[in-house]
């Protein structure tokens, strides 16, 4: 099984797939011409029995595995496609692109250096590893951000590898953690406990360059934390700025999986 950190640092794989001498085939999308599935500087890896990253899917993607694999087998340096989506692959999208085909051999380990990190979409701060703290977890898993999951009861924890943008933080105080995340950080607060919850929501509004507060419960939930957090002296404006309940509007559903969805939706969402 490939570790959730190879899909998401291609560059990282690349690496240990040339240091093994591994015969793989670079696919890159070189430039671009009108509506296309991905941008140029879009990489993908294809070995004889793997394939890692994507340049859109479709019949684009799977022309491109084959033409690669070709050339895995009859050997040869790096060629280059001109492709009309339209015409030549039968695609919706219209636009046209430039694809290259080199060989990872052929690259010096110099050239990886230069492949630009994705940056992350964002920088959370998780609160509560209980049933939804862990479905939302599974979702992050496969999304370019930074998180640290932070629980004061390590046996919450699954028992399981995480990827690496994923940090496990077994603290206590937990609300203590608040004050070392950066500028602009997102925060989801959802633990076991309102008088937790209500001190990390606390400590996260008395700094206010957050980018996004999410508190899990209800309308109730919110009303009581509002009525507290005005007595601790929190500006009304502060206030309005948490999300509670969280999760974008018009999914319905309690289960842990469906709030998941939510949520991440509506981070990824404020994060664009």
């Amino acid at each position: 099984m490939l570790d959730l950190l190879d899909l998401l640092d291609l560059r990282h794989e690349a690496q240990r797939w040339l240091e093994q001498a591994r015969p793989t085939v670079v696919v890159e999308v070189a430039s671009t011409r009108g509506s296309v599935p991905r941008e140029a500087g879009t990489r993908m890896l294809v070995a004889a029995d793997a394939v890692l990253g994507t340049i859109g899917g479709g019949h684009l993607e799977l022309q491109a595995i084959a033409d690669a694999r070709a050339l895995l087998q009859r050997g040869g340096g790096a060629i280059e496609q001109a492709i009309a989506l339209g015409p030549t692959l039968g695609q919706c999208c219209g636009g046209a692109l430039t694809l290259t085909l080199t060989p990872l051999l052929d690259l010096a380990p110099a050239s990886l250096a230069s492949w630009p990190a994705m940056p992350a979409r964002f920088t959370l701060q998780l609160y509560g590893a209980g049933h939804v703290g862990r479905a939302i977890v599974r979702l992050l898993a496969g999304i370019h951000c930074r998180v640290q999951w932070i629980d004061e009861r390590e046996s919450e924890f699954p028992d399981v590898p995480l990827p690496a943008h994923i940090e496990r933080l077994c603290v206590e105080p937990v609300d203590s953690e608040v004050a070392l995340a950066p500028t602009g950080a997102f925060f989801l607060v959802l633990t076991h406990s309102h008088d937790l919850d209500l001190a990390i929501t606390h400590a996260v509004l008395q700094r206010g360059d957050f980018g996004y507060l999410g508190l899990i419960g209800s309308k109730t939930k919110r009303a009581r934390f509002e009525h507290r957090l005005l007595a601790r002296g929190i500006a009304p404006g502060l206030i309005e700025r948490i999300v509670c309940p969280i999760g974008v509007h018009g999914i319905a559903g309690k289960e842990p999986g469906v709030i998941a969805v939510a949520v991440v939706a509506q981070l990824l969402q404020v994060a664009a």
